[in-house]
């Protein structure tokens, strides 16, 4: 029944994104703020079918740690939920996505329409500074900005691999970076398409402070989101 399901709520999420995408590609003409609301009201469309459908609820704790206006988040990366499920709960969340995906008829046209930040992976340095250089713009905007510091999914209980991307933004912006925990692949795997029921569930944790040196820094990220995350896999969370 699980792949059933499944093969249901995948249904539900392409239409639903043909649906908000293409019926609402008028905001694509209009200012930023109503293709961000585009996205937002996907996002909980997503939510409410992958809960109804595929048996996943969704669940955001530690909202009291979630910073008001500019700031700068750091999230465990398991699923692509994860890029999915913080427009739900972000005012005005801005992420940092590969080049690639930019031309992509209306999903790369809205991120790029609300100033998603975009790096060319292939440039290597010259992506950091370019990175860090749109970052200070979103910043001066007032934006929320989420970054994955492993860059890409991870299967659950994969090595951390934290890359310096997320040392630099912290360091160049000088501001506090918020953990963010989580345990989506066991519900939503990086890879195939079933969905396990059971909870997410997206942790905001206490704010690291700024000016650590960047050691420091990667330490206690890394601590920090490891620990938690590894703590939501738990079966009295999962289910």
């Amino acid at each position: 029944m699980t792949w059933l399901r499944s093969l249901a709520f995948v249904a539900w999420l392409y239409l639903s994104l043909v649906l908000f995408s293409v019926g609402l590609s008028p905001a694509l003409l209009m200012p930023y703020r109503p293709a961000m609301w585009v996205i937002r009201n996907w996002s909980k469309f997503t939510l409410f079918g992958l809960r109804w459908i595929a048996g996943v609820r969704v669940e955001f704790r530690g909202l009291e740690h979630m910073p008001v206006g500019a700031c700068l988040i750091a999230g465990k990366h398991q699923s692509m939920l994860d890029v999915i499920a913080p427009f739900a709960v972000l005012p005005d969340n801005c992420f940092i996505m590969k080049k690639e995906l930019a031309p992509l008829p209306f999903f790369g046209w809205f991120a790029v329409k609300t100033k998603m930040i975009v790096v060319d992976r292939s440039a290597h340095s010259k992506a950091l500074r370019d990175m860090v250089k749109q970052a200070r713009l979103r910043f001066a905007e007032g934006r929320q900005m989420l970054i994955f510091p492993e860059g890409t999914r991870a299967p659950v209980g994969a090595p951390a691999d934290y890359k310096p991307g997320i040392a630099a933004l912290y360091r160049d912006l000088d501001c506090p970076c918020t953990p963010m925990a989580t345990n989506s692949g066991v519900h939503w795997p990086a890879h195939g398409f079933r969905r396990y029921p059971g909870t997410v569930v997206y942790e905001f944790l206490p704010a690291i402070p700024a000016g650590l040196k960047r050691e420091a820094f990667m330490s206690q990220l890394e601590e920090r989101v490891e620990g938690a995350s590894t703590v939501l896999l738990s079966p009295a969370v999962r289910q």
